[in-house]
């Protein structure tokens, strides 16, 4: 007996039905787990605040933006006072007992000063140690002789989630300073995103340099 057009009609699309829905059922569940695999932003906000012996007190705001790989960062009063820079970088890392993360990092300086640079931001941890490092090279588009090597290094110990206190060492052009290379402690405080660090600069000198930094994770 052979089946009517009509019939062969209604078969054919009760098949294209049944083939749609398996394809559906086979790929909601890939397509699922390829949406949750894509990482969420992270952001932080950072106000550093530097108490100057003989300049006036300005304030350093820095936001980051990280996905995945791909980090972006936006600075003011950072390479020059009334310079704002921006930066797009690559983050790599490696997890385990010794635990390293680096990023290097592009960007440009517009403002009080015009420049492009090249950097890195970076860190190595062990149990409760942890050396965090951030250079950059700045070229002075305007003036070459104004181009400089900048970098903020620290050593810090944490003897509990809560609280971490170490050395610092950085080589600045945002201020005018007698010393090349500035020292001095650091304490800082955690309370869930929230930290609050001040470093003495210089200890030795009548004043020192303070800085009060004000970080948030969100």
């Amino acid at each position: 007996m052979t089946q009517s057009a009509g019939a062969r009609r209604v078969a054919r699309t009760r098949g294209s039905i049944l083939v749609a829905l398996l394809l559906l059922l086979l790929t909601e569940p890939a397509s699922a787990q390829t949406r949750d695999s894509v990482p969420d932003w992270a952001f932080t906000a950072s106000a550093y605040t530097f108490a100057l012996p003989d300049a006036p007190t300005f304030v350093q705001p820095t936001a980051t933006a990280d996905r995945g790989t791909l980090h972006l960062e936006a600075r003011y009063n950072y390479e020059a006072i009334h310079a704002a820079s921006a930066w797009a970088g690559y983050n790599l890392g490696a997890e385990g007992t010794l635990a390293l993360t680096f990023t290097p990092i592009i960007g440009g300086v517009v403002g009080s000063m015009t420049g492009v640079g090249l950097g890195y931001e970076g860190s190595l941890s062990w149990k409760r140690l942890e050396l965090y490092s951030e250079s950059e090279y700045v070229i002075d588009t305007d003036d070459a002789s104004g181009s400089f090597f900048y970098n903020w290094s620290q050593l810090s110990y944490s003897p509990a989630a809560w609280v971490n206190f170490g050395l610092l060492m950085q080589r600045t052009r945002t201020y005018d300073t007698d010393r090349d290379i500035q020292r001095g402690p650091f304490l800082g405080f955690t309370y869930k995103e929230l930290s609050l660090t001040t470093f003495v600069i210089n200890p030795d000198d009548a004043p020192p340099t303070v800085i009060a930094g004000l970080d948030m994770e969100f």
